[in-house]
């Protein structure tokens, strides 16, 4: 037997090796187990190598009784760095060889991707540790989302989510500007560099003393001229605009460099209301991407085939902005309702309609940056059934205002038509109800990855929530409808049950009706054969005759006798005929003598009674022929 200190081992080796901090719990696991700490501890973590051995050649280890309120609780093994992506946890004491659970992250932020390898014994909260030493986030600003059983808190212990080895993950961060994409930059060259950078904007209207901050890529243009090719100071370059009364006071227009490095994009709507004002051209300051540089519109003007229209824009995104993009619905507005909103509850989904316009100063960087972003994509792509079109043609905008206006209702069209070009690309988010259609949010183009993502969520949760109870209310109709087919399929089932009997009687009284006119029938020939037996034949002779006489006693099946009186010259046919004319005929019975004993119906019909020797009396019965 081990002594104490055996038993206080082996709980403190338990505790280190499984994480249970509390000890009532851990002595009753190893209570369980008669203090087999191997069996024990196989019993808590399932292990991917076998079962584990001990130091001492394998055999249980063992002890007597162990008094918790003697023995104070080990101290917990400290904490790893969290500079680390992969964290080992080591016993305390070396007595098992345990091999460890690890499990594997993708976690996605932006552009980023960073694998994270951790053991089943650490925190939400470590992961996110972790995140923020390679992001050089906050963890107060960060949200770590796609776990498969929703939101987590920091302090949930990985064990506890029954996480599969392999799991992705992504990172929002809706409290944060986007940062610079400098801070990422390749190896590539300093032009290809720069194109792939953020500049900011910061233009002053100085007639009516306003200022706009405008965040755009260094692949945007002026006139022909691309950001990164133009000079202009980098992150921020501050402009000042206003109305020119010619070249020459333009050229006085100074341009002062800013030193902020925090790049904050302060636009929206608002912004670009009074862009008119401006004492130039679009074009010629902000414009996204020239005339020179657009081979091909993104869409036919006055398509015939919504279809081929959408093949032709999916092409076009494809060749702008690359492969890596939402999967555009190629059909009609129509057909998409019926891919999106008209199966059943459980496979509908969000409507998302894009709406583009080449003549906005957003379209390039919400395209690029945040329409073709990696988590924006997936998450379209599960959730959303996504349909696009181009609005920068007068004529395809005129077609949408009218699909819009029956598809939507005038309010919705009346919001498109009076956005400003300077709003678009706008983001329509739609779901089908029971009756109507409802526009959930109309997201312009001046926003952020996160903050796009955000409200991307927000509809997908009023939709999940209106998805279940239409999901409910379908089970409950069909439900009815099956306990309905199920009454009427044995209400018809009864019904013809009912004929089918009605049937079965009614033939049967037709057969009884054909039988019964069959035996009236017979019995009417039968008793006309019988009257004109009877009327054929001779008169009875009297008892006193000159002739000889003879005289039968014929007795039938019920004991009844009948008598009369023949010439014994008469043929023995008159015999049957007189019997066939009380009514059994002698084909259906058989006359019999007693003594001796003999069937007369088998004599000859001709051959007179004194021949037949029935003469001068006989007693005859009849019998039923079989």
């Amino acid at each position: 037997m081990a002594s104490n200190m055996d038993r206080e081992m082996i709980l403190a080796d338990f505790q280190a090796c499984t994480g249970i901090e509390n000890i009532d719990e851990a002595i009753t696991l190893l209570e369980q187990n008669n203090w087999d700490l191997v069996a024990a501890i196989n019993g808590v973590i399932p292990q991917e190598n076998g079962i584990l051995r001990s130091d001492y050649g394998g055999e249980p280890i063992s002890g007597p009784a162990f008094d918790p309120a003697s023995h104070p609780a080990p101290a917990p093994a400290p904490a790893p760095s969290s500079s680390s992506a992969f964290r080992p946890v080591m016993p305390s004491r070396q007595i098992v060889e345990r091999q460890p659970r690890m499990l594997d992250f993708r976690v996605e932020y932006r552009d980023r991707n960073v694998d994270v390898v951790l053991e089943d014994s650490c925190t939400v909260g470590e992961i996110k540790q972790i995140l923020e030493n390679e992001l050089q986030i906050p963890v107060s600003k960060m949200l770590l989302k796609g776990w498969k059983t929703g939101d987590v808190e920091d302090s949930t212990v990985l064990k506890s989510l029954h996480l599969p080895k392999n799991n992705s993950l992504y990172v929002l961060t809706p409290d944060l500007p986007p940062p610079s994409s400098s801070s990422h930059a390749g190896p590539f060259s300093a032009l290809q560099e720069s194109l792939n950078q953020n500049f900011m904007l910061i233009i002053t209207h100085r007639e009516v003393q306003r200022e706009y901050n405008l965040n755009f890529s260094g692949s945007s243009t002026i006139q022909e001229m691309c950001l990164a090719e133009s000079g202009l100071s980098y992150p921020c370059h501050r402009l000042t605009v206003g109305r020119r009364s010619s070249p020459a006071q333009t050229r006085e227009q100074s341009e002062e460099q800013s030193t902020d490095v925090h790049m904050v994009s302060d636009s929206d709507g608002d912004d670009f209301e009074d862009a008119s004002e401006f004492g130039v051209d679009d074009g010629e300051v902000f414009g996204m991407a020239s005339s020179a540089l657009r081979k091909s519109p993104m869409m036919p003007e006055n398509a015939e085939n919504e279809g081929d229209a959408l093949l032709q824009f999916t092409a076009e995104f494809s060749s702008r902005y690359g492969d890596c993009h939402p999967v555009f619905f190629i059909g009609s507005l129509e057909a998409t309702f019926q891919e999106a909103f008209y199966v059943k509850a459980r496979d509908r989904k969000l409507l998302a309609v894009y709406l583009h316009h080449d003549e906005s100063v957003l379209t390039n960087v919400f395209c690029s940056q945040m329409l073709c972003a990696e988590s924006i994509v997936s998450y379209l792509s599960q959730n959303f059934i996504t349909w696009a079109w181009d609005l920068t043609k007068d004529a395809n905008r005129a077609r949408f205002l009218t699909m819009c206006n029956r598809h939507f209702g005038s309010v919705v069209a009346q919001t498109i038509r009076t956005q400003k070009t300077d709003q678009f690309p706008l983001f329509l988010i739609i779901m089908g109800k029971r009756s109507s259609n409802e526009v959930l949010n109309v997201i312009q183009g001046n926003t952020t990855v996160d903050e796009l993502m955000m409200r991307l969520m927000a509809a997908m949760e009023i939709f999940t929530a209106q998805q279940q109870e239409d999901i409910k209310d379908e089970d409950e109709r069909e439900a009815r409808e099956n306990v309905k087919r199920e009454q009427d399929e044995a209400y018809r089932l009864s019904l013809e049950a009912d004929r089918a009997k009605r049937e079965a009687h009614e033939r049967e009284m037709a057969e009884q009706f054909r039988l019964e006119q069959i035996r009236k029938e017979q019995e009417e020939e039968r008793e006309a054969i019988r009257l004109s037996l009877e009327q054929a034949l001779p008169p009875e002779p009297k008892e006193e005759n000159a002739e000889p006489v003879s005289k039968l006693r014929i007795r039938t099946p019920s004991g009844e006798f009948l008598e009369r009186r023949f010439l014994a010259s008469n043929k023995l046919q008159i015999v049957f005929d007189f019997v066939a004319s009380k009514g059994f005929p002698w084909d259906e019975f058989k006359l019999l003598s007693t003594f001796p004993r003999r069937d007369v119906t088998q004599l000859d019909p001709n051959k007179s009674l004194l021949e037949v020797k029935l003469f001068p009396q006989e007693t005859l019965f009849l019998e039923a022929k079989e």
